[in-house]
């Protein structure tokens, strides 16, 4: 037995590895595209997306009499591998390339057949029994398959953002609950404002990306609406009476995503807005959490001559010179993450702005710096979630004292003593050294009860009674994204 196969396209022929599953078209766009050495084995939720559409495609040319029934069959039976996870290793097209996606998808073409071969006990390569043009492309066009196919990936891949995010916001309101009465004081502009408790700064991380969860659940559901039945430029050619609505109604049943066809399949083959849109939701995602990690990198500075009011967990050396020295390297990169994906959005505000006339053909872009922010700000925050947050502990002296010891206690004053002589403490402490309690009690202003009440941590904080949080929306898998 011979270790290749020949095989032929439209620029010649050439020897395929008898046992590789992709054929002639793939060789030609590796040969071709040789641009990141990433290959597009390395977005399994789009492998998976192909082999879902495809199969959503064999059934509806089954129903409508056009493919044979055991074809379909051996199709579906091959799709439903390669969405399990099987034959990743053969999907070896450059995640950037040329043709606005036509490799990846005569890539998935040609496994699928190979397949599907199999399964029908016939030769890998012996196309004339399942051909990749003829039978897995049929009613088809890569203008209409990869398109849905990255939004498909792309709702994968948010519902295991959603997921994470859900995670980490559980971390911040476990903290907020622990932390609930630790006294602390707020800062305006770095400088010291009024007394706030720690639980509420925690609590207010929770709260952030809870909405951002929100908005990216919104920004998903732009991603329902495909353009499959289009085929080249949205008027449907070689595509049958009816094809459209069965396709979209058979991918809802594969994929279990609401989506629906598009009203008018011209413009929803050249128009990536909701790219853009998914994309801007991830910009805010990135700027808040890394907003949260700036912070987080704050108030743990120290360990002697920072803000000193928490400590995170120490999880690595932080020097090679500096003996005993902890860097806060998780939020550091996170922080990193957040900076990739607002330059991500760039490079997609980019692309989308590129397309001409009836196609846009850098949705390779588009998909790759996508779906790679959304499976690194995953990782992200279960990394955040599960080596930082959950080991962040209060420093509870530092903060007693810091708060003791800020002028912006004199800010709770103001309703029991006025603007003015409120400010005549504030500027004395602050000139001495001296705290606000005690210069009041030595001018006689307040008596010790009165002041105790003031300028407890209820008062201070507007502290409401602990209460059991009602319980947040589910742990969002694709429903509740959707």
């Amino acid at each position: 037995m011979t270790n290749t196969r020949l095989e032929k396209d439209l620029i010649g022929y050439r020897d395929i590895p008898q046992d590789a599953y992709w054929g002639v078209q793939t060789l030609r766009a590796v040969e071709n595209f040789p641009i990141t050495g990433i290959t597009i084995e390395t977005h399994p939720n789009l492998i998976r997306a192909l082999a879902a559409v495809k199969r959503a495609c064999a059934l509806t040319n089954a129903e409508l009499g056009i493919l044979d029934a055991r074809l379909a069959e051996g199709i579906g039976r091959a799709c439903d591998r390669v969405m399990a996870g099987e034959f990743r290793d053969q999907f070896i097209v450059d995640v950037i390339q040329g043709g606005a996606g036509t490799s990846s998808n005569m890539n998935a073409n040609e496994v699928i057949t190979n397949v599907a071969l199999e399964e029908l006990g016939a030769e890998r390569g012996e196309y004339t029994v399942v051909n990749p043009n003829d039978h897995v492309n049929l009613s088809q066009s890569t203008n209409d398959v990869y398109p849905t196919s990255l939004k498909v990936a792309l709702l994968y891949s948010i519902a295991e953002l959603t997921d994470a995010m859900h995670h980490l916001e559980e971390a911040f309101r476990a903290k907020a609950d622990e932390f609930h009465d630790v006294l602390k004081m707020g800062r305006t502009q770095l400088q010291d404002a009024v007394p706030m408790t720690l639980g509420q700064e925690f609590g207010t991380f929770a709260i952030m990306l809870g909405e951002d969860r929100a908005r990216l659940g919104e920004a998903a559901l732009l991603l329902t609406e495909v353009n499959l039945g289009a085929t080249a430029i949205g008027t449907g050619i070689n595509a049958p009476e009816g094809y459209a609505p069965l396709v979209a109604e058979h991918l809802r049943d594969v994929t279990g995503f609401p989506v629906v066809t598009a009203d008018d399949l011209v413009e929803a083959t050249q128009d990536v807005g909701s790219f853009v849109q998914v994309s801007g939701t991830l910009k805010r995602v990135a700027v808040k959490l890394s907003k949260i990690c700036n912070d987080l990198r704050l108030l743990s500075s120290g360990p002697r001559a920072g803000f000193a009011e928490i400590h995170l967990p120490a999880v690595q050396a932080g020097s090679s010179i500096m003996p005993g020295k902890v860097n806060p390297v998780i939020p550091e990169v996170v922080n990193q993450v957040a900076f990739e994906v607002i330059g991500n959005d760039m490079a997609i505000s980019m692309a989308a702005e590129a397309g001409q006339l009836q196609l846009n053909a850098f949705e390779p872009l588009i998909f790759h710096k996508l779906d790679s922010g959304i499976r690194h700000l995953s990782q992200a925050c279960y990394t955040l979630a599960d080596r930082c947050v959950t080991g962040i502990t209060a420093n509870t002296e530092r903060l007693r004292e810091m708060v003791e010891h800020s002028i912006g206690l004199a800010t709770a004053l103001n309703p029991h003593l006025g603007y003015a002589v409120a400010t005549s403490i504030a500027a004395e402490a602050l000139s001495t050294g001296r705290g606000v309690a005690e210069i009041v009690l030595e001018r006689e202003l307040m008596t010790a009860e009165e002041l105790a009440l003031v300028l407890s941590p209820e008062r201070l904080a507007n502290l409401r009674p602990r209460v059991t949080p009602p319980a947040t929306t589910a742990a969002p898998g694709r429903s509740t994204v959707l």
